[in-house]
Parts: structure tokens; sequence; C-alpha cells
């Protein structure tokens, strides 16, 4: 398998200043969004530098001048072809949270960022999941199982989880609203899309009137034998009346487990805390 490659999770859409924008108006337009700074470039397109906050700020008493009188020349780059790992190896040794992605003749075509690379970790942990339902089901059923990557309709999907946390419903909502959209999991029995791992993926999708995801999907290389059986998954659905995204129920009182976890100790630093004033008021 080829390595994956940074053109497989930069963003071409690149939003960047020109050298000859005033400092002044470089400002407004950081402050206006979302970045920590960005690409420079000439007339010609070509790349020749990253202008971050930072620096801008420093600079803003000479808001008139251009910002290649503050540039220094020269920044970290990739091209689309170099490796995705290697890109993230440079990123993670010198701090940085966007890496512009230059063409053979030195002009900006994309941005990678650290979310990107958390992003590309995520989706590639998928394929590793649907190998070992692979291996599940055939040891189970004795027949042998293949998958693909392809799309799925949501409206077609049996679920097999019957409640999702609203809390994850809201994570979920923002990782899609920013592209990060990690592959479902799915079983494929005859008429029947069996949802497996994914449920907030696809109630989240669904509730921003999306009608289809990516997944992996898993199939019986013999679909006639296989379909004589009644899967775990199956029975979980039926003994839930499950029968699509409709009848899932979304608690919106408890957290998610992950939730759970990650706010333990900021619970526990509140209630020494709160016994500290309690204490202090007897």
């Amino acid at each position: 398998m080829s390595p994956v490659q940074v053109r497989d999770y930069m963003i071409l859409a690149v939003e960047h200043v020109a050298d000859s924008t005033p400092i002044g108006e470089a400002i407004e337009r950081v402050l206006q969004s979302r970045h920590h700074g960005f690409p420079v470039t000439d007339t010609n397109g070509r790349l020749v530098g990253f202008v971050s906050t930072k620096e801008l700020l420093r600079a803003r008493h000479r808001a008139e001048e251009p910002l290649r009188a503050i540039l220094r020349p020269g920044t970290y780059t990739a091209s689309p072809e170099t490796a995705l790992d290697d890109a993230a190896r440079v990123m993670f040794r010198y701090g940085l949270r966007d890496l512009p992605i230059i063409d053979a003749h030195g002009r900006l075509c994309g941005i990678l960022s650290n979310l990107d690379i958390v992003r590309s970790h995520f989706e590639r942990a998928t394929p590793a999941k649907a190998d070992t339902l692979k291996q599940l089901l055939s040891e189970r059923y004795g027949l042998r199982f293949s998958y693909h990557r392809g799309s799925v309709p949501l409206a077609r999907l049996s679920p097999t989880q019957w409640k999702v946390f609203e809390d994850e419903l809201e994570g979920r909502r923002y990782e899609l609203e920013r592209g990060f959209a990690e592959p479902l999991l799915v079983l494929e029995k005859g008429t029947k899309w069996i949802l497996i791992d994914g449920h907030h993926r696809a109630l989240a999708a669904r509730e921003m009137g999306l009608t289809q995801l990516q997944a992996f999907i898993l199939s019986s290389d013999e679909p006639e034998k296989f379909s004589h059986f009644e899967t775990g998954l199956e029975r979980t659905a039926r003994e839930h009346h499950l029968t699509g995204l409709e009848d899932i129920e979304i608690d919106r009182a408890a957290h998610h487990p992950l939730v759970e976890v990650t706010t333990q100790l900021l619970r526990r630093v509140d209630g020494i805390e709160a016994t500290r004033v309690s204490e202090a008021d007897e």
C-alpha cells in the first residue's frame, strides 16, 4: 500500500495575503478570521513567507507599510507528494500549527494544519477496526468476508445502538462542519445496511441534513449462506425495536463516557475547592 500523502489531507482553499498588503489591513483580516497567521505570496502566487499574529501586532504602529517590510523570508513547506507522516514530523519538531504546501514552481497550492493530521489518524484507524471485525465474523460464522470503502445512505441504515449522548452529538456536529468525517463501519447483509460503528456521527449528519456518509462496508463473500444467520447485532436491534436512526434515543441528561473520563480531574479539583470554602466559612 502506498503511503498517505499530504495531498490526501491538505486544504486547497488557502486564505493568504500578498507581500504588498498593508500591515494594518493584514491585522484586520487576521482578527476577523480563525487563523493565527497567513502564508504570504508575491505577485506571481509564489510563497515568500508566513506572517504570524504576534508579528503583525508587534508592527501595528507601522500600519501603512507593506508586509514585505517585516516579513522574514522563507518558511517551512511541503509538497503535495510529501508523505503525510513526514510532514507531521516537521510540524511536531518545529511547533507548527500550519504547514504551507507548494507546487514544483513554488506557488502556494494548499495548507496542512495540525487538525488535519489529527483527522488523518482517526480516519486511518477505521480500517483497523474493519480488519478486526472481518476476522471476528469469519471465525464466528466460518465464512469469508471482505470490505470496501463507499458512500452509504443514512435513511437505509439499521442501527444497533439504542442510545446516544447529546454532548457527543454536539462534538460530532462540530467535526462534520469542519470536514472531519471519520468513515462509518457498516455490515451489508442482503438489503440491510447494519450500522456497527458511528451512531453519533450518523445521527449528527442526519440532523445536519446530510443524506449519506462515507463508510467501510463489510459483506460476506458467501451472501446466501450468511443470510441464514442472525447476528448478535441484528438481535440487539430487534430486541430494542430499532429500524432506523430515528429510533435512537438521545440522552440529554447524562454525559458520554469520554466526557466523563476527561472531566474527572476538573470535578475533583472543584470538589476540593468547595470543601476548602466550606471549612473557611465554619
